[in-house]
């Protein structure tokens, strides 16, 4: 098995230098199987201790570090979902997975005054449709080894026989597990629709909500949308999720009527057009939509603070704006 290494590192022994730059590769791949910047950040920060903990020797014997720090880290991924299914059943409301910037407005962190701060290249993740929120929220409702297996053989193009070994399931059953994935998803594509003209009707969503136009809303909205948000308790939120594109309107004026001082931005979130709302300054909500033909079909709104530290204007856990977004 072989992974793309990261260009770069050319300040370190060419040995290191080849462990290192596998870490945007690592990033890559556990967002996309744990659908959590920060349990990803975990993911792999576990997969490097177990490959420093070795000693000179055991690493000199390693062949393919790249294929070793990816065997380890999809390994670490896949006890991740074992116990995440059981973490999320005690979950405040609903758990949407953890909405991406666009690679120029990533934030690493905060600075000692209180500053964004430049992300690391190498903590950014690639936006493609295999992080499109429609895509991701399909592979939450896979089991653990569906979601490994079909994100290491039809996303990363992982031969079966490897991901046999990574899995400990043999090719013929990864096989199935794929299968079986891929059936999950073809139902998805539907309301996930092209990127090309998502953008528009985003905008125009957008002028509709900043209006409160209710029926500019409706119009836009297909009649059977339904809009999930989670605010993980820190942040206030449905509970559950809103139905019907009349409803989701309603629900949406209420809100700007109990903010109105709430600001609207066009922004790309998990590669495709999307919308964040501020208030004081402060990033409180990220909404990626999936559309059905020439209407908006799914929203899902994260509030949760802890879900959005990678976007400019995050204010970390306690900030979560407003608390009437529930309802």
């Amino acid at each position: 098995m072989s992974t793309p290494s990261e260009a770069g590192n050319e300040g370190f022994e060419p040995e290191l230098s080849a462990v290192i730059g596998e870490r945007r590769q690592l990033m890559n791949l556990a967002y996309r199987m744990l659908g959590s910047v920060a349990e990803a950040e975990d993911a792999v920060q576990e997969t490097y201790a177990r490959w420093y903990a070795m000693s000179p020797a055991r690493q000199e014997a390693v062949a393919s570090p790249g294929a070793w720090l990816t065997t380890v880290a999809s390994r670490v991924c896949l006890d991740v979902l074992g116990s995440a299914r059981v973490r999320r059943e005690r979950y405040v409301g609903e758990w949407i997975p953890e909405p991406l910037p666009d690679r120029s407005e990533w934030v690493g962190g905060r600075t000692d005054g209180g500053r964004d701060e430049p992300a690391d290249p190498a903590d950014r993740v690639t936006l493609d449709e295999s992080v499109n929120m429609a895509f991701l929220v399909v592979l939450e409702s896979m089991t653990p080894a569906e979601r490994v297996t079909f994100i290491l053989h039809d996303v990363f193009r992982y031969p079966f026989a490897e991901v046999a070994e990574i899995v400990g399931r043999s090719a013929p059953a990864c096989r199935q597990l794929a299968a079986s994935a891929r059936r999950r998803l073809r139902d998805a594509r539907a309301e996930t629709g092209p990127a090309a003209g998502q953008g528009a009707l985003v905008r125009e969503f957008k002028e509709a909500w900043e209006a409160k136009d209710i029926g500019a809303l409706i119009g836009l909205l297909d009649p059977e949308a339904t809009m999930i948000t989670d605010g993980g308790g820190l942040a206030g939120a449905a509970l559950r999720p809103v139905e019907g594109g009349e409803r989701v309107a309603q629900y949406l004026c209420h809100f700007a009527d109990k903010v109105p001082d709430l600001v609207l931005l066009e922004r790309t979130v998990n590669g495709r057009p999307g919308l964040v709302a501020q208030h004081a300054g402060v990033t409180v909500t990220v909404a990626a939509f999936g559309l059905a033909g020439d209407r908006v079909h799914r929203i899902w709104a994260v509030r949760n603070p802890e879900k959005l530290r990678p976007w400019p204007g995050s204010g970390g856990p306690g900030s979560g704006g407003p608390q009437s977004w529930g309802g």
